[in-house]
């Protein structure tokens, strides 16, 4: 009875009352299957700009809620925020991993970029603005968490219902916590047949000090039970603190590239208010814009009349690089400088490769590619190079291997870019006797034979990693670490038969794929999570490949000297298979600080130059031997090893 007249009106009135439908959906007026049915006819219209204005104008600063959702990577945290926008009537149901935007986030089932949504919500008669923050959860996007951590009051702790507490569960709680977050325990999963509530209820309270009274036991997928956590957000989280009549006070939270509007920043307004037209400055660049545009995510931009105190929404301020856009920025109004947002902080790359176009492909056309990926993702640091075998490339800096992994494939694939990809390498220091600092992300810049009287020390980075995995595997992972120079720190067992185990690691043994090593070790039941530890004093040394005695500038790498005799030995045997026989002999060495700790010949391509003589006397033969001998060695002085680039692209894949 209720829905024949409302599809009427739906036909002159489309876009209106369509949102109006699913905002009364999400204040529980009538069946919410009532307004999905009708979504799905209409296509699911965009709200209107000014209905959405006037609603968020009558909503008070106490009755906002702004929250993200801390989980291990893989627990369901995209599934669960798919869950909320369904039941708020944000989105149409069905929908799968809709902050998730990225193609490569939804092949990998990982996020990589936070994303954010705003959600309104009808509880106990009255509206409320929540502001939802969809996070990562691998360790490589940390900085998407902590500034995303930056602008909310409070967090849902996702715990997978029948994996329990895992290693990157705890590193974000521990950030989360130390951001006075308030935390609310989510036990997900609960639909699955391993799915052991009270075990993982038990881990909640004995890990973190949560009372599992308070857990809400869900699942995500299905839908059980959800409708329990946005009254809990209401109830347990404190509204943000604010006033709109104080000075302009805006931290800078995210930003992404627009084609057509440049830079759009998103920011949580703390104090003041944001319109468009506010003239604005940026403290830490001191750059001045005029705002041509703002408005809250719900999930895509929906333009507003103005962004409150409380308020996480988007602004176009006309900026036309992002690398003026420093994540952790406050933004004020121009002529009324006020005290900064503490927490301002510029990413640090740890992982650099050098990246060279593959064979055929225009290094203009790739560069322009390559500065548009970066406008998307300031963590990455992008400088021009050039390799004596691999000719132009670029040094890039990433955040971890999986980030340097993501960026390529995003490279690939949205830009059909083909890479050859260095080894990563980590961030070395050197400390010179006069006093001089340096890092150095490149081996080429490490300091030689000649040079090295004038060092003082040379250290390398180290990181805490938190491992967990069942109790079993604890003696080869043990042994896995201490092969990879680890020092343990702590060894704690959990209640669900798992092991959390702390070892301090050089940074460069992690990026050499020691998740996959340790996932070989366990089964593939052990999780990783690290954070940095600083430098440390090291014995270490540069290894180069030396072709025919000239050095292979894009193959040589930064290593503990103890390492130098297996890998140098490694590294020749490989590289032998790809170097094709030439007409004289080409030796193939591993040299390290000086000395050569490997080598591997090519036999040269030999001529039977006795093959027409018959009866001649030995002399004959020598003269001929003698002459082909003098002959090669001439070669070899003045000839060139010419190695194609695809043997250098499969020697390095099979090396990163």
């Amino acid at each position: 009875m209720f829905l024949a007249p409302l599809k009427r009106k739906l036909t002159r009135f489309r876009g209106n009352l369509l949102f109006r439908a699913l905002s009364e959906a999400s204040m529980h007026k009538f069946d919410p299957t009532s307004a999905n049915r009708i979504q799905d006819s209409v296509r699911f219209a965009k709200p209107d700009s000014l209905e959405m204005s006037a609603r968020i104008a009558r909503i008070p600063i106490e009755n906002y809620r702004n929250f993200s959702i801390v989980a291990h990577v893989d627990h369901g945290k995209s599934t669960l925020t798919d869950r909320l926008l369904e039941m708020t009537g944000v989105i149409p149901p069905g929908a799968k991993q809709v902050l998730d935007k990225l193609d490569v986030e939804r092949e990998r089932g990982i996020t990589v970029k936070a994303q954010t949504c705003s959600i309104f919500y009808r509880y106990k008669g009255e509206d409320y603005l929540l502001h939802l923050v969809d996070t990562p959860g691998h360790v490589d996007f940390r900085a998407e968490v902590s500034r995303s951590y930056a602008s909310c009051g409070g967090a849902l702790l996702l715990v997978d219902a029948s994996q329990g507490v895992q290693a990157q569960t705890v590193a974000n709680f521990y950030l989360a916590y130390s951001m006075n977050l308030k935390l609310i325990p989510v036990i997900n999963k609960i639909d699955l047949d391993a799915a052991d509530i009270p075990k993982a209820e038990e881990q909640v309270e004995t890990t973190f000090e949560l009372d599992r009274t308070d857990c809400i036991a869900v699942s995500a997928k299905t839908g059980l039970n959800c409708k329990h956590i946005l009254p809990a957000v209401i109830e347990r989280i404190p509204p943000p603190t604010g006033d709109s009549t104080a000075p302009l006070k805006a931290l800078l939270v995210d930003s992404w590239y627009d084609s057509y509007l440049g830079v759009i920043l998103l920011v949580h307004v703390v104090d003041g208010t944001l319109k468009r037209g506010s003239k604005v400055f940026s403290f830490h660049t001191d750059k001045k814009y005029e705002v041509k545009e703002v408005g809250i995510m719900y999930p895509d931009r929906i333009p507003t009349d103005v962004l409150r105190a409380g308020q996480v929404g988007y602004i176009v301020p006309g900026m036309k690089t992002s690398s003026d856009a420093m994540v952790g920025d406050t933004f004020m109004t121009v002529g009324n400088k006020v005290m900064p947002l503490p927490g301002f902080e510029e990413p640090k790359a740890m992982v650099f490769v050098g990246a060279f176009p593959a064979e055929g492909t225009e290094f203009a056309d790739m560069d322009e590619s390559m500065q548009h990926l970066v406008l998307n993702d300031r963590s990455v640091t992008l400088q021009k190079e050039t390799s004596s075998a691999l000719g132009q490339g670029w040094r890039l800096g990433f955040l971890g291997s999986l980030h340097a992994s993501v960026f390529k494939e995003r490279l690939e694939k949205e830009y059909g870019a083909k890479l050859i990809i260095t080894a990563p390498t980590v961030p070395y220091k050197i400390l010179y006797k006069d006093g001089l600092e340096k890092i150095i992300t490149n081996p080429d810049d490490f300091p030689d034979q000649n040079r090295s009287s004038k060092v003082q020390s040379l250290l390398e980075p180290y990181v805490e990693t938190i491992m967990t995995f069942p109790s079993e595997f604890l003696g080869r992972v043990m042994t896995l670490c201490e092969n990879n120079r680890g020092i343990q720190v702590e060894l704690t067992y959990l209640t669900t038969g798992q092991v959390l185990l702390k070892y301090k690691i050089p940074l460069s043994h992690l990026v050499d794929d020691f998740f996959g090593k340790l996932k070989s070790n366990t089964h593939g039941y052990a999780s990783l999570d690290y954070e940095d530890a600083g430098y440390e004093v090291s014995d270490i040394v540069k290894l180069e490949l030396l072709i025919n005695g000239a050095s292979v500038d894009a193959l040589s790498q930064v290593m503990h000297r103890s390492m130098t005799q297996s890998r140098g030995k490694e590294y020749v045997t490989r590289f032998k298979t790809y170097v094709k026989n030439q007409l004289f002999e080409v030796a193939i060495q591993a040299r390290a600080a000086g000395k050569i700790v490997a080598r591997e010949t090519v036999r040269a391509k030999r001529k039977d130059v006795l093959q027409k003589l018959h009866a001649a006397d030995i002399s004959r033969k020598k003269k001929l031997l003698e002459k082909q001998k003098a002959g090669k060695n001439k070669m070899r002085s003045i000839g060139k090893v010419t190695i194609d680039q695809d043997a250098y692209q499969s020697f390095l894949k099979r090396s990163a």
